[in-house]
């Protein structure tokens, strides 16, 4: 049975304890405390436990130990070699500190910490998903090692070995975009330990993985009149709006009768669905006033005969809840593609059609951004504006025309070299 005693020179206190013959002391960087003693008393049940079960593996929880280098030799010798007399007591280590930084806690209850100390800022289904790869991701990796011993070779392993794991529910390998963002969630938590615990954070140095850019890939006019023309009756009118509003998919999902003007011909957006949950929008600039064109006009009229009174959601089910995106998508969007032989394409595409659509017609990109819920015009013409023909246009011929069309290209003189002909 193992022991916590305290060094008498330094007043510290250490783990007595026997591992295959063997008697293991380690010290700790801990003072002799009632809150250190049952720290480290939790650490000596874990390893007693393991001992009992055949599990133990001194490196681990003693990583710069002599007595684990010691005993390794001991394993490999065969048959099992008795240590010899007056070696009793083996050599402890120069420094042992129960997570390799004084007094740090198990990632598993500092995670829980920061968790809660973090989610009053988050939304509904981000605090979801933060949870769930907390509980499914980081937790079974890391939950039972200390914040203050987790090693940037831990961290470049960890993500080494996600690059090998299969996305859930498919055959190819998690993305970079994916492995990104599990390894920055377990960087925002142990940056926040080692500023606490005062330690050097592990992800110095560490950087993100390059994610490659997704082009946009918007439908022609001609290609939405194919589909608007080809879709199912009940879902025209939600496609219409989804083509010719720009508005996301949580926002026209969530979009509610109380919010569509017809007076002044806006639809106000205000909320958004996520997760089958109502949220606040995506950000601040979000919350917008789209303006109606004629087309959405009459498709808005022509959806209020069937839904409003039902549900007080524009689009929504037989029993009234809101549409459930991915159902949507697999059992209308993705079939309705397939069927008319055009490239297999996400439903968000719809926003960027919208966009391009715009650009295309002439209006005013300031007026596009504030329907699209942008803060400037900047992603307008960086993301859109290659599918813009006017736009991307580099001969010169619009200047031209505008020179012919207000007749100043007969005000302006003709160059030296023609004055000079005949000369």
């Amino acid at each position: 049975m193992g022991s916590i005693r305290t060094r008498a020179d330094t007043g510290l206190l250490f783990l007595d304890f026997r591992f295959q013959g063997i008697r293991c002391r380690e010290q700790t960087a801990l003072k002799d405390t009632a809150t250190n003693r049952k720290r480290v008393q939790k650490v000596l049940d874990r390893i007693e436990a393991e001992i009992q079960a055949g599990t133990f593996e001194y490196s681990r929880f003693f990583p710069n130990s002599k007595n684990g280098q010691r005993l390794a030799t001991l394993a490999s010798a065969s048959p099992y070699q008795a240590p010899a007399h007056g070696e009793d007591n083996a050599s402890t280590s120069s420094y042992m500190d129960v997570g390799g930084v004084p007094g740090t806690p198990l990632l598993r209850g500092f995670a829980q910490t920061w968790y809660q100390e973090k989610e009053v800022e988050w939304r509904r289904s981000h605090k979801k998903i933060v949870k769930y790869d907390i509980d499914n991701q980081l937790l079974p990796k890391f939950g039972d090692k200390e914040v203050g011993r987790i090693t940037k070779a831990d961290v470049l392993a960890y993500r080494a070995e996600l690059a090998k794991v299969n996305a859930r529910g498919k055959v190819s390998k998690l993305s970079n975009r994916r492995i990104n963002k599990l390894v920055n969630l377990l960087r925002q938590i142990v940056n926040e330990a080692a500023d606490r615990f005062n330690f050097r954070t592990p992800f110095e140095n560490i950087k993100q993985l390059k994610v490659k850019r997704t082009d946009v890939a918007p439908f022609t006019l001609d290609e939405v009149r194919q589909i608007l023309a080809t879709v199912r009756s009940d879902f025209r009118d939600y496609y219409t709006l989804r083509f010719f509003t720009g508005m996301r998919t949580g926002e026209i999902d969530g979009l509610k009768w109380k919010y569509v003007d017809f007076d002044r011909r806006l639809i106000l957006i205000r909320e958004t669905i996520v997760l089958m949950e109502e949220e606040y929008t995506k950000n601040d600039s979000s919350q917008r006033d789209i303006q109606m064109s004629q087309v959405v006009h009459d498709a808005l009229k022509s959806q209020e005969k069937v839904t409003r009174g039902k549900s007080e959601y524009v689009f929504c089910t037989r029993i009234g809840t809101p549409f459930d995106h991915k159902n949507v998508t697999t059992r209308i969007w993705y079939p309705l593609l397939r069927h008319l032989d055009l490239e297999k394409r996400r439903p968000y595409q719809c926003r960027h059609t919208a966009a391009t659509l715009w650009l295309a017609a002439g209006e005013n990109p300031e007026w596009i951004a504030r329907q699209m819920g942008h803060t400037t015009t900047e992603m307008l013409f960086r993301v859109y504006s290659r599918f813009v023909p006017n736009l991307t246009r580099q001969d010169g011929s619009a200047f031209e025309r505008l020179l012919m069309q207000t007749g100043a290209a007969n005000a302006v003189p003709p160059s030296s070299s023609t004055q000079n002909k005949g000369v």
